[in-house]
């Protein structure tokens, strides 16, 4: 049965258009020109992106997480724990999938590709970057693990408080750093009027990128 309140809602994009003399020849450059627009536009959380990866069974799983860099124009960088589910299941299948949805610009741009941790000095620099409070969490939650309540949590973060409470910043936790998706493919996704949405797609190929529009 069909539920009216769901089914009937729909919106007409129409802002912009997007065609292949329109981008770049370098994929990821051209997500740098998308990513500065949304940050121009004040777009609600412009970095915010859903990854998915796989687990042993083959079950997919998503989560969002933030963008934190374009490390060599050639990657996409976001930190993690990595004993949570999402860094035991690309330690076991080193691939991801990216996407980012700007609706203010009824814009989402797709991303596949293999994973890489982040340089050790990389991730330590950014970790101690970070507010204080977000270290102390970072150390005092066992991400993705079962635990009894909410207190334990924060017994938790004032027991790390109380351990690192004379040094500043916090030493970066072993289990926490970051990754690298290294693209293979990326797709640039513009609505259109009539659901004749513009769809470009860029696919790595002896190390340069080939663009092709895709059917909507």
């Amino acid at each position: 049965m069909i539920d009216p309140q769901l089914a009937d809602l729909r919106k007409t994009y129409a802002q912009r258009t997007l065609s292949e003399a329109d981008v770049l020849p370098d994929a990821v450059a051209q997500f740098r020109v998308w990513l500065d627009e949304a940050l121009a536009a004040q777009v609600d959380e412009p970095t915010a992106l859903t990854l998915s990866t796989v687990g042993a069974t083959g079950q997919p799983s998503s989560r969002v997480v933030l963008l934190k860099g374009l490390p060599d124009n050639a990657g996409f960088l976001f930190y993690t724990n990595y004993d949570s589910r999402k860094g035991q299941e690309l330690e076991t299948h080193p691939l991801a999938a990216i996407n980012f949805f700007w609706p203010g610009l009824e814009r989402q741009v797709r991303v596949e590709g293999r994973i890489e941790k982040a340089p050790e000095a990389l991730s330590t620099e950014y970790f101690q970057s970070r507010p204080r409070s977000s270290q102390v969490g970072a150390w005092a939650s066992p991400q993705s693990q079962f635990i009894g309540s909410r207190e334990e949590l924060e017994a938790r973060e004032a027991e790390v408080a109380d351990r690192f409470h004379d040094q500043d910043p916090l030493p970066r936790p072993p289990h926490w750093g970051g990754y690298i998706l290294r693209p293979q493919r990326i797709e640039f996704w513009q609505g259109r009027p009539s659901r004749l949405h513009d769809r470009i797609v860029y696919e790595l190929a002896g190390g340069s990128w080939q663009r092709s529009r895709l059917a909507p």
